[in-house]
């Protein structure tokens, strides 16, 4: 065949699309009943396609990798993303949040369209065929494509190769990472897979008492801030993330997610600020917090001065010690900026996203490996990592239309196709 594009969802199907497009026959192989199982999952709550903020603040979301991903996103950005959607009969809207999403907020109708048009291109375009519960298996000795099915396994030989296998989290809907050692083995460089967009254990854990009462509730109107080892701020957000029976997550900490992970890693545990009164000043907070309370409890007081109960004056009495609580310059300061200690992210299959993967720099600027001419990687396996909001998404419909264009122009150059480089010894892989 053509061109064998491994792994069925938004990149994959992307890539899958601009070949297509272009008269080229693809076949799209995936592992599992149907294509786009994640895609779907994470429409449940509202299909959230990509986020409406200006170009440059849109980059920046990308952390270390943004130069290589605004490439990517010049080929297919933001406004793009709407278009396609719109091109599928999907109307898109800006919510207050400026996040972007299908009128009618689902995810199953645009995949339906997607397919359908897959299927059945315009005029010009070759239908993508698709080829369900077929598992990549790694390479044959001659480098032909293995992949395990319910008739047992089957080989293929392409032109080109498409690897869109998403990271390592959601391993019951396909991305389970099982492609790492193939192509670390093959000589593609890769990074350790890592969780992103992930929850995290608080130091200790929280008391029985805490954990018994308060799992599962959100901290509302919040904000959070990371700090590096000299105190400059490297995050400062406002938002909310809910309490876990081990420790925290949710769209705040996620956001801040790749710093509290590398603070980890560089020093065993890390540390955020949680400011639980983020729209009043420190100077308003502690002429309230002085305020004669006579006989009222701490609790009682700080309720009626500053409207703080429920959760956030919960986890006031479980980081604060009674000293603390009876100073109040320590505990105005502690409202504003409570120490939340880290121990761990929680574990990778947990996580919404991964960190980690092929490395960019094993790549060209078409995201084909530099060692292997004919084999293209796109999607989360990549070595980069954005919040939630959109960023994920379009990156990953990106990064296909990226391959797709690559695969292209390397058919129309490819003299031998060679899915491995020379050097690899071919029985190990």
């Amino acid at each position: 065949m053509e061109v064998a594009v491994i792994g069925g969802g938004p990149a994959g199907l992307m890539a899958a699309e601009v070949m297509s497009r272009a008269g080229v026959s693809v076949h799209v192989f995936d592992a599992m009943p149907s294509v786009g199982r994640k895609f779907l999952l994470a429409g449940k709550g509202g299909m959230n396609l990509t986020h409406a903020e200006p170009l440059p603040a849109f980059v920046s979301r990308y952390g270390r990798q943004a130069t290589r991903v605004q490439a990517w996103l010049q080929a297919f950005g933001p406004q793009a993303v709407r278009d396609w959607a719109n091109g599928l009969g999907i109307d898109t809207f800006v919510g207050s949040s400026q996040r972007v999403f299908p009128s009618d907020m689902k995810a199953a109708p645009l995949l339906r369209a997607w397919l359908h048009r897959l299927r059945h291109p315009a005029p010009g375009g070759a239908p993508v065929q698709l080829h369900m519960r077929h598992r990549w298996l790694g390479w044959t000795p001659e480098g032909a494509l293995r992949l395990g099915t319910p008739q047992g396994e089957r080989t293929v030989q392409a032109r080109a190769t498409v690897l869109a296998l998403g990271g390592a989290s959601w391993a019951r809907l396909g991305s389970d990472g099982a492609w790492f050692p193939w192509l670390q083995a093959a000589g593609v460089p890769v990074a350790p897979l890592q969780p992103s967009n992930c929850g995290f254990d608080v130091v200790g854990g929280w008391t029985p008492f805490f954990a018994e009462r308060h799992a599962g509730q959100p901290f509302k109107s919040v904000a959070i801030r990371v700090r590096d080892d000299a105190g400059q701020v490297l995050f400062h957000r406002k938002g909310e993330f809910v309490a876990t029976a081990t420790g925290v997550e949710g769209s705040l900490v996620y956001a801040a997610s790749s710093l509290l992970r590398e603070q980890i890693q560089d020093h065993g545990q890390a540390r955020f600020e949680l400011d639980l009164l983020p729209d009043r000043t420190p100077e308003q907070v502690l002429a309230q917090v002085a305020h004669p309370r006579g006989s009222r409890s701490v609790s009682s007081h700080l309720k009626s001065r500053l409207g703080l109960d429920g959760i956030k004056m919960a986890i006031v009495n479980e980081l604060l010690d009674k000293a603390s609580l009876h100073d109040p310059a320590r505990l105005a300061g502690a409202l504003k900026a409570l120490p939340v200690t880290l121990a761990q992210a929680r574990p990778i299959d947990e996580a919404i996203s991964t960190a980690g993967g092929v490395r960019l720099d094993g790549l060209d600027e078409h995201l084909m490996v530099s060692a292997c001419p004919g084999l293209f990687c796109a999607g989360e396996m990549l070595d980069w990592e954005a919040p939630t909001g959109g960023y994920l998404l379009t990156a990953c419909l990106a990064s296909g239309v990226v391959a797709g264009q690559g695969v292209l122009a390397y058919l129309a150059t490819e003299l031998t196709p060679s899915q491995l480089p020379p050097s690899t010894d071919r029985s190990s892989v």
